[in-house]
């Protein structure tokens, strides 16, 4: 009969792991995925007086599985981040979606020039000029349009996605061939609130590899990653309730969390606390049929 290790040596290797080594054996494979969601998240839990919360930058796929993640360095910031994440990846071909943070020359620069691949930016106030430029196009005359449903986290939400194709208009952005606006129409299905919030993207995909649907389908995939990752780490796993955080702890228990997270999905589990119930009935043997190992 074998002995289980204590709790002791539980919490002694979760703290010494290498994180980037963890991150890449239990992160899905991204082969054959088209877009990357790229985004952070705080661990408030990890927070004390005197340092501040460990902070993860994770990439997931536009089907929501998570493919790796890192921790910010103390006193940087997640721009500083960005390559490092991805350069161990094969990225040809493949289009990365980022928030308003990751509208970077920079970052369009080392997609399309150094990976060969491809990014769909939300463009905010953080590049005054740039969003300037895109709120005053004459989108009136923009033909090319999408409407795009969806439903989670209490709302309904409808996108009106407008795309003009940008080569000849000067826009000061690297590679930038088209621009989108799109129109968020919500409701809270509570409450029956509603909301209207309109944002711009750039993109360097041109108008035959990317149609409105299209880029409305990479826009979503930035929604993805806060609802089928940061949400569910928060809500099913109660992450920014957990203590731990010496060592390289908050990042390997974020590693673990999402490593479940995608092997409940890829059991074919859509509601993951519904799946991390059903599986603890029989924790003996679930888990493994989980895991492929029963």
């Amino acid at each position: 009969m074998r002995i289980p290790p204590s709790g002791a040596t539980i919490r002694r290797v979760i703290k010494d792991t290498c994180p980037g080594g963890l991150a890449d054996l239990l992160g899905h494979d991204r082969a054959g995925t088209d877009t990357l969601a790229i985004d952070g998240k705080s661990a408030r839990g990890s927070r004390l007086s005197s340092t501040p919360a460990a902070h993860l930058l994770a990439a997931m796929t536009g089907t929501g599985m998570t493919v790796t993640q890192l921790r910010v360095p103390e006193k940087t910031n997640e721009i500083i981040c960005f390559a490092a994440l991805l350069d161990p990846y094969g990225l040809r071909g493949v289009t990365v979606t980022g928030d308003a943070l990751h509208t970077q020359r920079d970052h369009a620069r080392f997609l399309v020039e150094t990976e060969q691949a491809h990014y769909a930016f939300t463009v905010k106030r953080n590049q005054k000029n740039l969003c300037t430029q895109l709120s005053t196009l004459p989108w009136e005359k923009a033909t090319a349009k999408f409407y795009d449903r969806t439903t989670g986290r209490g709302r309904k939400e409808t996108r009106v996605v407008h795309v003009p194709t940008v080569t000849d208009l000067g826009i000061d952005f690297p590679h930038a061939t088209q621009v989108a606006k799109v129109v968020r129409h919500c409701t809270d299905t509570k409450t029956g609130k509603q909301s209207r919030e309109t944002v711009y993207a750039s993109t360097d995909l041109t108008s035959r590899q990317a149609s409105p649907e299209r880029i409305a389908t990479i826009s979503r995939a930035h929604w993805v990653i806060e609802n089928r990752l940061h949400f569910v780490r928060d809500t099913a796993f109660r992450e920014d309730a957990s203590k731990i955080l010496t060592g390289h702890g908050p990042e390997n228990m974020a590693t673990l969390r999402s490593f479940a997270i995608n092997q409940l999905r890829a059991a074919g589990h859509t509601n993951i606390a519904a799946g991390l119930r059903t599986t603890a009935l029989r924790p003996y043997e679930r888990p493994l049929a989980v895991l492929g190992l029963n």
